[in-house]
């Protein structure tokens, strides 16, 4: 039997620079399925991106998912992409397997986890404090490298890195440590700076952007309070539900986050096309 893709509109342009195309995934021309395929929106043109790739039950597990992806990274290179890019739910096993058995690899994921209504308490010794406006220069100007070779590590060209790092923070901290909904904090013990936390607000739930233990007082668990200290704000700020996200191989951060309660609900895997 021969998979294919049949296309189901024109392919679209939008307003934003990005196209796309919807497919039926059909099996000697009887639909199965259906793939939606676009370029990326924040790292362009020549990165694709599968938005949707639906099975219908009776055709699942007989191989029909790995043709039509195989078949979509073929219109990918056509349309000139170097990468493509996918998103798993966290709860959707066969298809995480399907995208690392075909070589995409995961970047990061999203965690969240739920709230009660009271806080937690820090260790004692453990503070916080706002961040001052001249801590935040050196703190920014730190987050935008950290960030960057984030990405870059995990196959990220420089330029595109250094494009997000500097649209992400711009779009997130337009007024700097006044930005609203937005909490900068020095995590301080015993009258010692020990690390940072930056806290905002999205999708309806705080979130952590960044978290950092100072190189010099890792391994005391000041990680943990600064990830206590950041449902400590939530709560405070009437959230009941706080995510994040964390690339892939930060092996230390990812067993905190286990360890606290967190649960992965995305996969972010990418995939070089030669």
């Amino acid at each position: 039997m021969t998979t294919t893709l049949r296309p189901t509109e024109p392919l679209q342009h939008h307003e934003d620079g990005t196209r796309s195309r919807r497919y039926q995934v059909c099996v000697n021309g009887r639909p199965v399925g259906d793939l939606h395929l676009g370029t990326h929106p924040v790292f362009g043109d020549a990165v694709a991106r599968i938005s949707q790739l639906r099975i219908e039950e009776p055709d699942r597990r007989r191989g029909r998912g790995t043709v039509a992806a195989l078949a979509a990274e073929e219109v990918a290179r056509g349309w000139g992409c170097r990468r493509i890019e996918v998103t798993v739910p966290g709860d959707a096993a066969p298809a995480l397997r399907l995208a690392t058995a075909l070589g995409y690899v995961v970047r990061n994921r999203g965690m969240e986890k739920a709230l009660g209504d009271t806080p937690p308490d820090l260790p004692p010794g453990s503070r916080a404090r706002p961040m001052t406006e001249a801590e935040y220069g050196s703190w920014l100007d730190k987050s935008h490298v950290e960030y960057m070779r984030s990405w870059v590590e995990r196959g990220v060209p420089e330029a595109e890195a250094r494009a997000k790092s500097e649209r992400d923070h711009a779009a997130l901290l337009p007024e700097g440590p006044r930005t609203p909904d937005t909490f900068l904090s020095v995590l301080e013990h015993e009258g010692t700076p020990v690390g940072t936390l930056w806290v905002g607000a999205r999708d309806g739930q705080a979130f952590v952007y960044d978290v950092e233990t100072d190189a010099g007082h890792r391994g005391k668990g000041h990680g943990r309070t600064l990830m206590l200290l950041a449902e400590v704000q939530a709560i405070v700020a009437g959230h009941r539900g706080i995510g994040l996200n964390v690339f892939a191989g930060n092996t230390p951060a990812e067993r905190l986050y286990e360890s606290l309660g967190y649960e992965t609900t995305l996969y972010a895997l990418y995939k070089a096309l030669q």
